[in-house]
């Protein structure tokens, strides 16, 4: 398939805590880009999926959910949700069907109004809910009023439904373009990234009620052994990752660990199945707990796991 002389466009994909933002760039590209939690604001980061079709090629950042806080780590989520925005050729606004529109999805229309003529919404959720989505529709047609109704899909990020349609009309609204990564990419995360991401996913989803933003996942070592390396055939190569998941005080550390260690070892197998579904390599996890005392007030550690 060549990309020469068809549409490349930069898409950043927006909406509030857990409308399905992950979950529907990851089934627009196939594959596992983005980690995905019940967790509000789980998406820390500015995630690039890319799509390659015939059309040509879409990179999609997968961006923070919208959330009105002052507290100094959500203002660095919004912040990057902002910038993806300025940097973007087209934003995909992501409402969730089974929530009436808020205060927040105002405060995320009034960032997109500038740019409605290039802004596609896509309603997801509908197999939650299945109705006409007409509140939806009268908050779009007032707060967005350069938004017009045929760029508004119905979808369901989850069963794949509505994602055709929806893919189509991004590529049509796209300028031309030379693709900006090679067809065999369907994301550009650094392989250390991915697998602290995957790590965190598993702890998020089972420390969900005790644990949910207190946590960050460190990779303190990652080396390929023997003839192992990034150029080897991969079923040749072995890479070994000592991680460390760091929570904010030190009772903390128990809950993450489990009685007995059983939290720990069931968060560490569920991260290496999902590693090994990803990667070709052979992959041993060494993973730990340790304290970052009020790490989400810490300017360095912020930028770290939000910038990469």
């Amino acid at each position: 398939m060549s990309l020469v002389s068809a549409k490349a466009a930069f898409v950043a994909v927006v909406g509030r805590p857990s409308a399905g933002k992950s979950t529907l760039v990851n089934q627009m590209c196939g594959e596992k880009v983005s980690i995905v939690s019940a967790v509000p604001q789980t998406t820390r980061n500015a995630i690039r999926g890319i799509v390659n079709r015939e059309q040509g090629q879409l990179v999609f950042i997968d961006t923070p959910g919208r959330h009105k806080s002052e507290k100094k780590f959500n203002k660095k989520l919004t912040d990057i949700s902002g910038r993806a925005v300025d940097d973007s050729d087209i934003m995909l606004y992501v409402l969730d069907a089974s929530r009436l529109p808020g205060p927040e999805e105002a405060e995320i229309a009034a960032l997109l109004a500038p740019a409605a003529e290039k802004t596609i919404a896509a309603i997801n959720k509908i197999d939650i809910n299945n109705d006409d989505c007409g509140r939806i529709y009268e908050f779009l047609a007032q707060a967005l009023p350069g938004l017009s109704k045929d760029r508004c899909f119905r979808i369901s990020a989850k069963n794949n439904t509505g994602i055709d349609a929806l893919l189509t009309a991004l590529y049509d609204i796209s300028p031309e373009g030379e693709p900006f990564y090679g067809e065999e990419y369907y994301t550009d995360q650094e392989v250390e990234f991915r697998i602290a991401e995957i790590i965190r996913e598993q702890a998020v989803n089972r420390l969900r009620q005790e644990l949910p933003h207190a946590l960050y996942v460190e990779i303190a070592d990652a080396q390929f052994s023997g003839e192992a390396a990034p150029q080897s055939e991969p079923q040749h190569a072995k890479l070994w990752v000592r991680a460390f998941i760091v929570v904010e005080r030190e009772s903390q550390k128990g809950m993450v660990v489990g009685k007995g260690g059983a939290m720990i070892k069931d968060i560490r197998l569920a991260a290496l199945k999902e590693l090994r579904s990803i990667f070709d390599w052979k992959i041993e996890l060494d993973l730990r707990v340790k304290t970052g005392k009020d790490w989400r007030h810490n300017d360095r550690i912020l930028r770290r796991i939000t910038e990469g």
